[in-house]
């Protein structure tokens, strides 16, 4: 049970730190569009590159602010790699779907796939560079 409440609260801890990265960076990449204008990116390969880049890039940054584990790591180390990014991708997708709804300006990290690739990219810095 222990193992299952560490895994939780790691999951938990690293989700939160990559959707406030993201949603800064939808934040920033709104009010940048604003004002200016430019042509969206429309090779998907590109913009999925550029946004592990910025996820990676979002991962050192964090590392700054934040050297050491958000929280105890769990005894299944790694496994935020994989389920913070699909919580994260999940969560950025429900927040594009929320702003087309009502019919608001959605910026391309606020679907599934965009904000996956930038949690992954987050997440892998700090899985690799972390101070345990």
């Amino acid at each position: 049970m222990d193992l299952l409440l560490e895994l939780f609260v790691e999951l938990l801890g690293e989700f939160l730190l990559q959707l406030f990265a993201e949603v800064v960076v939808a934040v920033a990449w709104g009010i940048l569009g604003a004002v200016v204008e430019t042509e969206q990116v429309r090779n998907t390969v590109v913009s999925a590159i550029m946004y592990v880049f910025l996820g990676t890039l979002m991962g050192f940054i964090s590392l700054a602010a934040f050297p050491h584990p958000l929280v105890r790591p769990s005894r299944v180390h790694g496994i935020s790699l994989l389920i913070s990014p699909v919580v994260t991708g999940s969560v950025m997708a429900l927040i594009g779907s929320i702003l087309r709804r009502n019919n608001k300006k959605v910026v391309p990290i606020e679907s599934f796939g965009y904000g996956f690739v930038f949690a992954f990219g987050m997440a892998l810095i700090r899985l690799i560079f972390v101070k345990v």
